[in-house]
């Protein structure tokens, strides 16, 4: 196996286009598992901890740009105000020793159903940004997920940052699992609300993370946008049953079906109660 060790992107986009079988490896809590069981064996790792401007983030035009290099740790500690959905999905990721290591933009790249931060970027409308000797582009998180841990890079592309708006409403993440971190999830559901935009998205219960577009549409319709009202108690509760009806579940040893569908119908009907709290506590301090 070979090791390839860029200290500039524009290095990294080299090798990757002259190597496309390299595997990128930043945090590696990913990658490492899979060669110590065996599980994967490349031809070559294309080592990405050098590249300084890969941990950095920015904001601009109402969005935060995430290095895809950022670790969880930062994501938690710095972005906590701007980007609470994806801090409390960072929070959740494994132990203080994996959120010191692994990033978002691994997270992407393993493309794993299961994955923490893939609700909150589908929520939040994010976008990924792709680099490769060809040029840069963006493609939203909506589209990044083609299947069972396959993504939507071209062999020679590599993740560069993510693209997030700044929070100005309710966010929230929740997940079921054996403990709220160190396990992997059973189901996951995350929720964006601001004004005139509603982010529902779920996790660990599909062939990939998704949306469940009906339940937004419901949202968007009938919540009391206007009001410092609480969530009527029907409204969440046919918000959870469609949040449910998106997911297509399995059996596994995590957890069967059925309970997968009734998790997610319970965090999502959840979820919107905080989201909404959220909503309304950002409205009054704005009025104020």
């Amino acid at each position: 196996m070979d090791f390839l060790r860029p200290a500039t992107l524009g290095e990294a986009l080299a090798l990757k286009a002259e190597r496309d079988d390299a595997v990128p490896i930043a945090g590696g809590t990913d990658v490492m598992v899979e060669l110590n069981f065996d599980h994967r064996r490349p031809a070559a790792l294309l080592d990405l901890t050098r590249i300084g401007e890969l941990a950095e983030w920015s904001t601009s035009d109402g969005h935060v740009r995430l290095g895809a290099g950022v670790p969880y740790t930062r994501v938690i500690t710095e972005l906590g105000e701007r980007l609470p959905g994806l801090a409390m999905a960072s929070r959740t990721v494994g132990s203080p020793q994996i959120r010191n290591r692994g990033t978002v933009g691994g997270n992407l790249g393993a493309a794993s159903p299961a994955g923490d931060t893939h609700p909150v970027l589908l929520a939040t409308g994010a976008e990924v940004e792709v680099a490769s000797v060809r040029g840069t582009r963006r493609i939203p998180a909506s589209e990044f997920y083609t299947g069972v841990k396959r993504n939507a890079l071209a062999p020679d592309e590599l993740i560069t940052a993510i693209r997030l708006p700044v929070a100005s409403g309710g966010e929230q993440f929740a997940k079921v699992g054996t403990r709220n971190a160190m396990v992997i999830a059973v189901c996951s559901f995350a929720i964006v609300l601001r004004p005139g935009y509603v982010g529902a998205a779920i996790g660990s219960a599909a062939p990939t993370p998704r949306r469940a577009a009906e339940a937004e549409r419901l949202l968007a319709t009938e919540l009391p946008w206007d009001s410092a009202a609480p969530l009527p108690e029907d409204l969440g509760r046919r918000f959870g049953e469609l949040v449910a009806g998106a997911a297509e579940p399995i059996d596994d040893v995590r957890g069967s079906a059925g309970y997968r569908t009734h998790a997610l119908s319970v965090l999502a009907r959840r979820a919107l109660t905080w989201a909404w709290n959220d909503y309304r506590k950002r409205g009054e301090r704005a009025c104020a």
